[in-house]
Parts: C-alpha cells; sequence; structure tokens
C-alpha cells in the first residue's frame, strides 16, 4: 500500500489547529453544560428494559428473529416491543403513528430494521421523519475491518460521528428567478455543540485519545468555520483528548489511500460530510451489510441496520443479520450493558473468522437460520 509520506500535499491541506482568520465568535455562553444523550430508560419488575423494536420491511423481520434469537440465548436483560412506524399524514405533513412515538419516548431506545419509502405514496423518508421526530442530533457510525472477509484494506476500525439534523440537509431551498435555485446551509452554534460535545464523550467512552474535526472551513469560511470555532471551544472541557481538524478533500485522499492512521481518532463532522464519508468507510470494509450505525439524541436513540431492505430475497431465508446485530451490540453499550454486548460480538465476529457458516453476501451458502445458530452456539 502506497505510504502516506510519498503524497506530497501543501502544508495548508494537512491537520491543522488555526481557525480560518475571517470568523469571530464569541462564546461566552454555553448550552450544555453536562453530558449529552445519556440513556435514562428503566427497568421493570423483572429487571429486564423494554426496547421499541421496528421490524422494518423486506428482510427487516428476518433478521430481527436473528437478533431476538441471539439476544435470547445470551440471557440479555431485554423485552422487545414490536411497533409499527406506517406512515401517516397528520396535517398535510408526513409522521408516524402516536403509539409508535409514545412507545421509544416511554422506552428511551429503539432498534430498526430497514424501511422502504415507497415510491407515488406521497411521503418523505421515514428514516428521515424518525430523526426529525426524535431529534435524533448525532449519527454514530464504526467501519470496523471483519476477519474472514478480505477487502483491499487491512486494520480499518473507524468511528465518524455526523451531526444529523442540519447543514445542507436543512432543506431550506427556493427559486431565486427561473433557473437559478438557492439551497442554505444552516449551521447553529447550538446543534454544532450538542453534536462537537457528544464526539469528545464517545472519544472517552471508547478510549481513544484524539477528536478530529472534518470541514470546508477554507471554503466554507462562516459556516463550517463556526462549527470548527465551536470545536476549539468545546475541547478545552477535554484537556485529556487531543483535537485537530482536517480538509474534508484531505481526508478522502488519505483514508482510501491507507485508513490505519485514523484508528486511535474520533471524527465529527457537518451533515454533509459525514453522509459521504461514513458509507465510504463501510466500502472500506466490504459494505453497508457489515456495518452498525446509531442516531442518538438527548431524549431517545435509535440504532439501526443502514442497508436496504432487499426485497429481492425477502422471505427466502437468505438474509445477513449482521449489520442489525452489530447496531444492537452498539445499542447494549449505550444501554451500559457491556458485558452482554461483548459477548454476542465476540460470537459473531468468531463466527465470520471461521469463514464455514456464511451467508451469500458473504460468500457462503449458510442460509440466515443456520448463520444465527453458529453465533449461538459460540456463546
Amino acid at each position: 500500500m502506497l505510504a502516506l509520506r510519498s503524497i506530497a500535499a501543501p502544508a495548508q491541506r494537512q491537520a491543522f489547529r488555526a481557525a480560518p482568520r475571517a470568523v469571530s465568535v464569541s462564546f461566552q455562553n454555553r448550552f450544555y453544560s453536562s453530558r449529552v444523550a445519556q440513556f435514562t430508560g428503566q427497568k421493570d419488575a423483572s429487571g429486564k428494559y423494554t426496547v421499541s423494536l421496528i421490524e422494518g420491511d423486506g428482510i427487516g423481520p428476518e433478521i430481527a428473529v436473528a437478533v431476538k434469537d441471539i439476544f435470547a440465548a445470551a440471557q440479555t436483560p431485554i423485552n422487545w416491543e414490536p411497533i409499527n412506524v406506517d406512515p401517516i399524514l397528520k396535517d398535510g405533513k408526513t409522521a408516524i403513528p402516536d403509539a409508535a412515538i409514545e412507545s421509544i419516548r416511554r422506552n428511551k431506545i429503539a432498534l430498526k430494521g430497514p424501511l422502504a419509502t415507497p415510491i407515488g405514496k406521497g411521503h418523505v423518508s421515514l428514516n428521515l421523519t424518525l430523526r426529525r421526530t426524535f431529534n435524533l442530533f448525532a449519527n454514530l457510525r464504526p467501519c470496523r475491518s471483519v476477519a474472514g472477509f478480505k477487502t483491499p484494506y487491512d486494520g480499518v476500525d473507524t468511528v465518524l460521528i455526523r451531526e444529523n439534523t442540519e447543514g445542507e440537509y436543512s432543506g431550506i431551498e427556493h427559486v431565486v428567478v427561473d433557473g437559478v435555485v438557492q439551497s442554505i446551509k444552516l449551521i447553529t452554534r447550538e446543534a454544532s455543540e450538542r453534536v462537537l460535545r457528544y464526539a469528545f464523550e464517545q472519544a472517552r467512552a471508547i478510549n481513544r485519545k484524539k477528536v478530529r474535526v472534518v470541514h470546508k472551513a477554507t471554503i466554507m469560511k462562516m459556516s463550517d468555520g463556526l462549527f470548527l470555532n465551536t470545536a476549539r471551544e468545546v475541547a478545552q472541557d477535554f484537556p485529556d483528548i487531543e483535537f485537530d481538524a482536517e480538509l474534508l478533500d484531505n481526508t478522502c485522499l488519505k483514508m482510501t489511500t491507507d485508513p490505519t492512521p485514523y484508528n486511535d481518532k474520533v471524527l465529527v463532522m457537518p451533515n454533509l460530510y459525514g453522509d459521504i464519508l461514513s458509507d465510504m468507510c463501510a466500502g472500506l470494509i466490504g459494505g453497508l451489510g457489515l456495518t452498525p450505525s446509531g442516531n442518538i439524541g438527548d431524549e431517545c436513540s435509535i440504532f439501526e441496520a443502514v442497508h436496504g431492505s432487499a426485497p429481492d430475497i425477502a422471505g427466502k431465508g437468505l438474509a445477513n443479520p449482521t449489520a442489525l446485530l452489530l447496531s444492537s451490540m452498539m445499542m447494549l453499550r449505550h444501554m451500559g450493558l457491556n458485558e452482554y454486548a461483548d459477548k454476542i460480538e465476540k460470537a459473531a465476529f468468531d463466527t465470520l473468522a471461521e469463514g464455514k457458516v456464511l451467508t451469500g453476501d458473504l460468500g457462503g451458502k449458510a442460509s440466515t437460520k443456520d448463520f444465527t445458530s453458529a453465533i449461538i452456539d459460540r456463546l
């Protein structure tokens, strides 16, 4: 693999610490004085937590069954509460049923399979609707190489955190004149501080000593400049964590050359950059079928498989439940149930590494049930 030092990049394109001179921001008042996005769910009388379960479309119900079976075998203290999120129209806008909203708000936690947005049905993405409904401000996307599944990259172990509510995805667009459209990128200090503070807290939680902001403040001096300067201010509250910043295009170049120098960092960035970079990182390890994801909010959090619903194989027992299972491991750790997460995750990775019982997308011939049973046997 090409050594990074062989790439002659100008100094101004390297990771740097200096804020853009064109931006002047005052930080006299902070929006957050304590930890953000803490799980506050309570155990029931039997000593278990209740988790809202959105099985999803297509292969969703099959991979959800796999997760439930593995959790039962591991004696995980979880009760499942299946909910329906079929879209409804409320005041002319796409919404999810009140019963589903009440369930997630009551339980503070949910696990979600893939959701399809039907074409021509008159509603927007259900995934976007869920994020907006519960103000899920951070998207957490770790990508880790899977032993036994060879890709051009070895030893990938990246952690990306994407601001999930604003930026270019704020949806503020209008026609200026015929043939000219303006789309407004919205960046606020409150939303920036919230996701940045979560990134530093996450770095502490997973024992990473560095946080890096990925940005384009050289071009978008006010919007990305605000995000970057907010990061510098938040970093003062975390003296044990090293902080720096890097231009988005430089990050993409260096990660696709050699991603391993990013294994000791948590990367945090505005919405659009995170959307692109997180999928790029998923490609480094073999795709979305091996990639977990969590949407984090102050009130509640939803963990999900980000791959599609695969209607072509739905009901055939061929689906790979790995992404949803690894997302559920993130969920357990968010809930403080690390012992169960570690045990199940080890069984899953050992099964993948052995390579004897793999689903078709991983080059094997096993059914969903066979793959699930192999993981259970390792528990």
